[in-house]
C-alpha cells in the first residue's frame, strides 16, 4: 500500500529551525571567507577549510538532518545507516571546500565561478541523496526524475549564488542579507528534493537496522553546531577585512608622516662648511 508521507510531524518548527540553521551557516561562511581574502598564506587556507565547515556541515547538512527530524512515513519506522549518514556529512564539506578554493584562487574569473558553482552544486545534491539514502525503513523509495533535476539544478544555482557572494559581499549588513537568502535557497533545494520522494510501505515489515535519530544524529548535529559555534567567536575575536584595511592605512599614513618630517629635519639644519684646508709655507 502507499503510505502517507508526512515532511512536518512537528509542524512549522523543523522547517524554521532548519531555515535558522541554515542561515547561521552562510552567514559564518561568508565571514571567513571575507577574512580569508584578506589573509594570505597558511592563515588564508585555515579560514576557507572553516568556511567549508560552516556552510557545507552546518549550512547544508545540518539543515538536511533538522528538516529531517519531521519526516515520518506512516507504516514504518525509520533508522539511519551510521556510515553513510557521516559520508554525507564530509561529502557537504569537501565539495563546498573545493569550490570556494576554486573561486578564491581563481581570481574571480567567471569560469572558475561557475565551474566552482557546478562542483559545489552537484556535491550538495550528492548529499542530499546520500543522506536519503542513509534511511532505512521496510518501504520502497522511487523518485520522481524530473523533480529530482529540478532540485539539482536548484542546488547549481544556489551554490554559483553563494560562491558570488563570497567573492563580493564585505560588509555585514550585506552578508546577513545574503545569508538569509543562501538559507531560503538551500531550504528551497531540500524540500523539492523530499517532494520528488514516493514511498510505498512493505505489508510485510522486516527487522529495520540502524540507529536511531534521536541516539545519532542528534549528539552528531550538536558536535558540529559547537564546532561551528566556537568558529564564530573566532571570527567575532579577529578584525575584519575593512578593519585590517584600516590599520594598514593608518600604518601608512604614520610611516609618511614619519618620513616627512624626517626630511623636514634634515632641510632644517644648515650644511656644513667645508674645512679650511692649511696653507703651506712657500719655499725660496
Amino acid at each position: 500500500m502507499t503510505s502517507a508521507v508526512n515532511h512536518f510531524t512537528y509542524g512549522l518548527i523543523t522547517p524554521l529551525l532548519a531555515y535558522v540553521m541554515s542561515c547561521i551557516g552562510s552567514m559564518l561562511g561568508l565571514r571567513l571567507t571575507a577574512q580569508a581574502h584578506a589573509s594570505r598564506g597558511g592563515a588564508r587556507v585555515r579560514w576557507l577549510l572553516g568556511a567549508a565547515i560552516s556552510i557545507g556541515g552546518t549550512g547544508i547538512w545540518v539543515m538536511h538532518f533538522v528538516a529531517m527530524m519531521g519526516f515520518e512515513v506512516d507504516g514504518t519506522q525509520i533508522k539511519y545507516d551510521v556510515w553513510l549518514t557521516v559520508a554525507s556529512a564530509v561529502v557537504a564539506i569537501v565539495v563546498v571546500g573545493c569550490g570556494l578554493f576554486l573561486v578564491s584562487y581563481g581570481g574571480g574569473r567567471i569560469l572558475a565561478l561557475l565551474g566552482g558553482g557546478l562542483l559545489t552544486g552537484l556535491g550538495v545534491a550528492s548529499m542530499h541523496y546520500l543522506g536519503m539514502y542513509a534511511m532505512n525503513m521496510s518501504a520502497h523509495v522511487s523518485y520522481d526524475r524530473v523533480i529530482v533535476a529540478a532540485s539539482v539544478g536548484i542546488a547549481v544555482v544556489a551554490a554559483t549564488v553563494a560562491l558570488w557572494f563570497t567573492l563580493r559581499v564585505k560588509k555585514t549588513v550585506w552578508i546577513t542579507g545574503a545569508a538569509l537568502v543562501m538559507g531560503v535557497a538551500v531550504s528551497g533545494m531540500h524540500y523539492t528534493g523530499m517532494y520528488a520522494m514516493h514511498v510505498t510501505v512493505d505489508t510485510d515489515p522486516g527487522i529495520i537496522g540502524g540507529a536511531d535519530a534521536l541516539d545519532f544524529l542528534v549528539p552528531l548535529m550538536t558536535v558540529i553546531s559547537l564546532i561551528t559555534l566556537t568558529m564564530l567567536l573566532m571570527v567575532i575575536l579577529s578584525p575584519s577585512e575593512e578593519e585590517l584595511h584600516e590599520d594598514a592605512e593608518l600604518v601608512a599614513k604614520l610611516e609618511l608622516r614619519r618620513r616627512t618630517a624626517h626630511n623636514q629635519e634634515q632641510l632644517s639644519y644648515p650644511a656644513p662648511m667645508p674645512r679650511a684646508q692649511p696653507m703651506r709655507a712657500r719655499r725660496r
